[in-house]
């Protein structure tokens, strides 16, 4: 049961997600990649301090402070750069897509780090969905903006981050809890994004912006944040960190309705066809994780 309600916060974490990314291409245009992720993290740790300091889970011991740090870095400092830079150059819907790699990027981590096995089955899973998307990002090029491929490489970068933090993560959840975890690790990318926005001039020219873009922000900061992150932490803590990410193919489709419905991109059959793949590269790939693969499956690494 524990596990259910873990995959049932990841994809609605990845729902939200969806929404995220169609509320950050509309409001990308206003300011710069690393001024929007200050923003959406100094935002998201707002809302969550207060939850983690009502909390009784512990915090996360001295020992680990420099891997929360640095997973801080790489989550909610690199992370957030990529993906709002992406959506400069892609639609939403493309840029879902492209973040959709992440299961696949995680099985291959989690094998590298010898976390959990990569199978023949789930090696061909990811050959599967990856020619699958290859095929439907080139396929919709004629319909895409002229430098669809950069966002569309940017966002699969940023994936590859998450992909890692995802894997190394899991232990540091175990020995504290998600809602702790997640909001020192966010304050570290908070911090540091805001610093160099400000040095940079970006808060500066917020100056200028008006109510529905500050809506929007409030929105990433909060829920594309602040709860889906605590959602994806909760996950992580409670199954495998591949499981936790297959549930990321919810999120082209809420960034497709949220794109359309918000933005009026279209939602043409390069899209479906490539979600189509994504679905069926990962559903080969996670047939092999049955409980038997679970009971085989190296321990967890303490650090």
């Amino acid at each position: 049961m524990s596990e259910l309600f873990g995959v049932l916060a990841a994809m609605l974490s990845s729902a939200i997600g969806g929404t995220s990314i169609a509320a950050t291409r509309f409001v990308v245009g206003w300011t710069d990649p690393m001024t929007l992720g200050a923003l959406r993290f100094g935002i998201g740790f707002l809302g969550l301090l207060p939850l983690a300091l009502l909390q009784t889970e512990a915090w996360p011991a001295r020992r680990d402070w420099p891997l929360v740090a640095g997973l801080g870095a790489l989550f909610f400092g690199v992370f957030p750069i990529l993906f709002n830079a992406s959506l400069i150059f892609t639609t939403a819907a493309r840029g879902a897509l492209a973040l959709s790699t992440l299961p696949l990027l995680t099985m291959v981590v989690a094998a590298a780090l010898r976390v959990e096995p990569l199978t023949w089955r789930k090696t061909t899973g990811v050959l599967i969905a990856m020619a699958g998307v290859a095929l439907a990002l080139a396929t919709g090029l004629s319909s895409a903006p002229a430098q669809a491929w950069r966002g569309d490489l940017l966002m699969m970068a940023a994936a590859l981050c998450m992909a890692f933090y995802s894997v190394w993560s899991k232990p540091l959840i175990a020995r504290s809890g998600p809602t702790t975890f997640t909001t020192m690790a966010m304050a570290v990318g908070a911090v540091g994004l805001i610093g160099v926005s400000a040095a940079t001039g970006g808060l500066q020219r917020l100056a200028d912006t008006g109510p529905a873009q500050w809506f929007a922000f409030g929105y990433v900061g909060l829920i594309g944040s602040a709860l889906a992150f605590f959602l994806w932490s909760f996950a992580l803590g409670r199954t495998t960190p591949t499981r936790v990410a297959v549930s990321v193919t919810v999120n082209p489709v809420s960034a497709a309705i949220t794109g359309a419905l918000l933005l009026g991109e279209p939602i043409g059959w390069h899209i479906i066809v490539g979600l189509a793949a994504v679905l069926l590269g990962i559903a080969v790939a996670s047939g092999a994780l049955h409980k038997k693969a679970d009971a085989s499956r190296p321990p967890q690494p303490t650090a």
